[in-house]
């Protein structure tokens, strides 16, 4: 036999089989397929999203360089003219002052969730009964809410039945002036949405290991000391998440005042502007102008304060 027919005639070793560590190669069709699970998957949402948020606003960004009334079908170009009129006419902006009442509403709502956190994290006695009762306030409608604060408030209402009880007799009336009006209604916020920022602080004070505070004991820290030194840098991207909403949510207060006041007595929200120029004045698209200001000035807060105090990785341990 030749060399060439030898070789011919070898036997040819068969394939290795796929081992643990070699995995055969997938067909392309299940290749395929595993890409476009995760799609299928997100359609759904996806075209909720579009369908009912960025159309929306793509939407009320066009309608803002125009005259819409809201009712009638025609619509004409006017370019900048609603931003140059929000620009020019101050009192459209002085409502924006409003907003520093619930600034400062909101600063006292994260002090006492943090506080209130801080407290119901550790051992204490009916400590589920107060977590229940500092969040049910936001599990409540803000439209029944209102009303409720509205008989609260109002003359010889609860809250003046209560003082005359304790002794204290006031004629004061409540939602009578721009200071003691606004100053009730920063109150009724803070009472609402105290429980969510009390649910994320207790939720992320429940994540740091418990360890770090057996250590801190065993060294004599007290309760101050572990909450400088272990719960404040814990909850840092929590407590910026918390001041992010908080800020957005006092410049753009809407249905608290708008039931208890309807924006009047110098309680005015720029949301409230911004429905009367839509449904009272019929001047959509001034307001849709308003609205995409409104949302400019949120976003360009939210980017300075991302700036101010950027995420950091927290390493406890």
């Amino acid at each position: 036999m030749t060399d060439t027919t030898r070789k011919a005639a070898r036997p040819v070793p068969p394939a290795a089989p796929a081992g643990p560590g070699r995995a055969a190669p997938a067909p392309s069709r299940t290749r395929l397929s595993r890409r476009l699970t995760p799609w299928l998957f997100l359609a759904a949402p996806l075209a909720l999203l579009l369908t009912f948020t960025y159309a929306p606003i793509a939407n009320m960004v066009a309608y803002s360089f125009t005259d819409w009334d809201g009712v009638s079908p025609e619509l004409n170009w006017t370019g900048t003219g609603n931003y140059t009129e929000l620009l020019t006419r101050s009192e459209l902006f002085e409502v924006f002052f409003i907003s520093g009442y619930y600034l400062v509403a909101s600063a006292v709502q994260i002090v006492l969730a943090l506080y209130f956190a801080t407290v119901l994290s550790f051992d204490v006695r009916f400590r589920n009964f107060f977590k229940g009762v500092l969040f049910f306030p936001y599990l409540i409608n803000g439209v029944a809410i209102g009303f409720v604060f509205l008989y609260f408030f109002q003359d010889g209402g609860t809250l003046d039945s209560v003082l005359g009880l304790l002794g204290v007799e006031t004629d004061h009336a409540w939602l009578g002036t721009p200071f003691s009006a606004n100053t009730s209604l920063a109150g009724v916020s803070v009472w609402r949405h105290l429980g969510l920022n009390f649910v994320l602080f207790l939720g992320a004070i429940q994540s740091i290991p418990g360890e770090l505070y057996e250590a801190a004991e065993i060294d004599g820290a007290n309760r101050w000391q572990q909450f400088r030194h272990i719960i404040a840098p814990g909850i840092r991207p929590v407590l910026s998440l918390s001041v992010i909403l908080s800020v957005s949510g006092s410049l753009s207060v809407f249905e608290i005042p708008y039931i208890m006041t309807g924006g009047a007595t110098g309680t005015e929200t720029f949301v409230i502007q911004t429905v009367k120029l839509a449904f009272q004045f019929n001047k959509t698209g001034l307001a849709s102008a308003a609205a995409v200001v409104l949302l400019l000035i949120v976003l360009a807060v939210t980017w300075v304060q991302r700036r101010i105090v950027p995420d950091e990785k927290v390493d406890l341990v």
